[in-house]
């Protein structure tokens, strides 16, 4: 049952061989097994949980099932949920418990998917390791002497480790697609716009953007029918047609054709990685795709401009929390000013406190014309690179992450090596684009590779053909960490 697709789920559901309540508890009792060494999750709420799934099998019994109804999905606690606490990985909201819902949680609801509970994260989704949290790092089901990436560290371990059908992430400069990679899943950042981020506590908002993360690209393509779509709540919301993204998995890959940046394939790609990676570009031209080499000239830039543009945009984003209104409030305090510096000083965390200060640092007077209006003007550079690119190609594909998952604290004390995990995955976001990792096989001491797809703008349709094409004829998604390979 845990191996299972959401298709599968979903017909076993709809034919009363297992009820929606069954399956919840199913799921709840492996999270009590497991979680504990894994820490994926941050908030479980049982009693919430099964209520949904007694409602998800009303609607099963009287025929107004959607394809997720009654499905178990894991979220991550970055996404406001009714009633639940949400704490964003973070000190600062250890005791906030959201009063709405998120537009992504709305349309769960309304699909009828039970959600599971709220999974860890780095603190305000700012980490590449999933140490950051104010709850404690999780730990990689392949090996828990190592990371499971991040931000969205604590989905992609609860998706690998069978803790969940399915579950929620965000991607700011990689956030779904490199956790995915280092756990051995699927995961999928949407087109800037497809998905609304009404809800979605924010980090920097021209770059965040909510999807789906599981098993498979099917997975992924049922999940992203339910989270897109347009939102009047967030202007940055795009008003679109409303697409089955499931539509063309069954095409064939003959003609398609795969751009190859060789600026993804230079130094800093360790071996292992890069011969998983060159084997799938393999197993695709069997598939009848054909390969062309692009260059994406300014890719070398988008970690520090990365890293000019998000930590501003989090400056102002993060101000909100003062501990006037919600949140910790710190408790000894003179006068308003001093809650404010006290309360914040005692709320975050030091990745956040570090990219704080360089937010204010470069949007100061004499400073923004040096280092943030000059990151704006190369971030168009890196979006025309894309555009150059896919006049000669379909998809673009390369390494999701330089290497595989790294051990807990190996780069801890080192911002700079801890930020360059991202360097293939942080020019999409500032481009705009969909991206999505899939997992390709496995590198030193047997852990994941992923393999990274990018398409062009609204290209998540064939993206996402490209990939379950590719997971027909091999295996690798099936895997399962060796300690989590109990079913039932």
């Amino acid at each position: 049952m845990f191996n299972s697709s959401l298709r599968q789920l979903g017909a076993v559901l709809r034919a009363k061989k297992i009820s929606s309540v069954e399956l919840t508890q199913l799921y709840l009792d492996r999270i009590a097994r497991l979680n504990p060494a894994l820490n994926a999750y941050i908030t479980l709420d049982q009693e919430k949980s099964l209520a949904q799934a007694r409602a998800a099998d009303e609607r099963l019994a009287n025929g107004d099932a959607t394809d997720l109804t009654g499905i178990p999905i894991a979220q991550k606690d970055i996404f406001c949920a009714r009633g639940w606490l949400t704490t964003c990985g973070s000190k600062m909201l250890h005791n906030f418990v959201s009063p709405y819902d998120a537009h992504v949680i709305s349309q769960f609801n309304d699909a009828g998917a039970v959600n599971l509970g709220k999974t860890n994260m780095d603190e305000f989704a700012m980490g590449s390791s999933n140490e950051t949290s104010y709850y404690g790092a999780v730990k990689n089901p392949w090996d828990e002497s190592r990371v499971p990436g991040g931000s969205s560290g604590g989905t992609a371990a609860a998706v690998a480790a069978r803790l969940c059908a399915a579950a929620t992430g965000t991607d700011t400069g990689g956030s779904i697609r490199q956790p995915a990679a280092l756990c051995g899943i699927s995961g999928l950042k949407p087109t800037y716009g497809v998905v609304s981020r009404y809800g979605m506590i924010a980090f920097a908002s021209s770059l965040d953007q909510a999807g789906p993360m599981g098993r498979s690209a099917e997975d992924l393509a049922l999940l992203l029918n339910t989270m897109a779509g347009f939102d009047e709540r967030d202007s940055t919301s795009l008003q679109r047609d409303r697409e089955d993204y499931a539509r063309d998995l069954a095409q064939p890959l003959d003609g398609l054709r795969i751009g190859l940046p060789r600026e993804f394939f230079a130094e800093g790609l360790s071996s292992d990685v890069a011969q998983a990676v060159e084997a799938a570009i393999a197993e695709y031209k069997k598939l009848g795709a054909t390969v062309v080499e692009v260059s994406l000239p300014n890719s070398g830039l988008s970690v520090p401009v990365y890293y000019v543009l998000a930590p501003a945009e989090a400056s102002s984003n993060l101000s909100r929390f003062d501990g006037v209104r919600y949140g910790h409030r710190a408790p000894d305090y003179g006068d308003l000013a001093d809650m404010y510096e006290k309360s914040r000083a005692q709320g975050f965390g030091a990745e956040v406190k570090r990219r704080i200060m360089i937010g204010t640092y470069v949007l100061s007077h004499g400073y923004y014309d040096a280092y943030y209006l000059q990151a704006q003007k190369i971030r168009r550079l890196i979006a025309q690179d894309f555009t150059d690119a896919f006049r000669q190609c379909d998809v673009i594909m390369g390494p999701t992450s330089p290497s595989t998952a790294f051990k807990l604290g190996e780069k801890s004390d080192d911002p700079v090596q801890m930020y360059l995990s991202d360097i293939y995955t942080i020019a999409v976001n500032l481009a705009g684009l969909p991206g999505m990792s899939i997992p390709c096989g496995f590198g030193a001491d047997n852990m994941p590779v992923g393999l990274q797809i990018i398409g062009n703008y609204f290209g998540e349709a064939r993206m996402l053909n490209a990939a379950h094409q590719y997971q027909l004829a091999t295996d690798w998604h099936s895997r399962t960490p060796q300690g989590c390979k109990e079913t039932t």
